[in-house]
């Protein structure tokens, strides 16, 4: 994936002059599937380790020493810690989500008793955010997927999770979600957009992990509509900061790397 956008370089490295953390920096590297094993390879006693963007989060699976369970589930790990000449896979993205909805209010006791979800895409941050519904004790999810035969990732990760999941078109059903996930890019979520905004499609809830373009169509409509909304942005932020503490030992300084995020954002715009 391009990481031409990414705003993790920014994240981090306030985050590390947040703290005085001199000597440390982080940058950005364009790597490919075929290029990891080398990538690892030349990573030497100065690295602390990784952050991974997708298809990577997958491809690094059989190459790493130690994987914590939840990466081992989820079927993906978006960071590699560098220790005592090993490789430890994490995934951050699942309790980034959880941060994610938490912080605009949406948790398990906010939830209706029997909530129902649905989920745009069946990729890797789609398996990701079966681990955090889990953790908001649900089970059963709908999964809106634009191509259903390349959801075996997908449906192997909800067994390994214990979450039933039923497949559908890349439609927006009639009857509205208690909490919509959008796991596409901004133009695949336009659809969805749109009937928020005709306010034909309501749901209460509303995470898109998209934060390039920012904000998005979908986040727009949401807010707009009266939703509880978390964009990519709080994901990307709130990842970051597992992140930041795996690599560094330290608590992540959330107001500076949001107040970095968001400024980097503004330029874009």
């Amino acid at each position: 994936m391009p990481i031409a956008h990414s705003l993790s370089p920014s994240l981090h490295q306030a985050g590390y002059q947040a703290l005085g953390l001199t000597g440390w920096t982080y940058q950005a590297i364009e790597c490919d599937e075929a290029h990891l094993p080398g990538l690892l390879a030349s990573c030497g006693p100065d690295w602390a380790g990784l952050s991974l963007t997708m298809p990577l989060k997958r491809a690094v699976l059989p190459l790493l020493d130690h994987t914590e369970p939840l990466a081992a589930e989820v079927g993906a790990a978006n960071t590699v810690i560098f220790a005592a000449g090993q490789r430890h896979g994490h995934n951050t993205d699942v309790p980034g989500l959880l941060a994610a909805l938490a912080e605009r209010g949406v948790t398990a006791a906010s939830l209706p008793p029997t909530p129902t979800v649905l989920i745009l895409g069946a990729g890797a941050t789609a398996c990701s955010a079966l681990a955090a519904l889990r953790a908001l004790g649900i089970t059963q999810v709908t999964v809106a997927a634009r191509d259903p035969a390349r959801a075996a990732d997908l449906l192997a990760a909800a067994d390994r999770i214990g979450t039933k999941i039923a497949l559908t078109a890349f439609t927006t059903p009639r009857d509205p979600p208690d909490l919509l996930i959008s796991t596409v890019p901004a133009g695949a979520a336009g659809p969805c957009a749109q009937q928020i905004a005709a306010h034909t499609f309501l749901p209460p809830r509303v995470l898109d992990i998209v934060y390039h373009p920012w904000p998005t169509p979908l986040t727009v409509a949401a807010r707009q509509a009266g939703a509880a909304v978390a964009d990519g942005f709080d994901l990307l932020l709130h990842q970051a900061a597992g992140q930041f503490q795996l690599m560094t030992g330290h608590p992540a300084p959330l107001t500076a790397m949001r107040t970095a995020g968001l400024a980097a954002l503004a330029e874009r715009r």
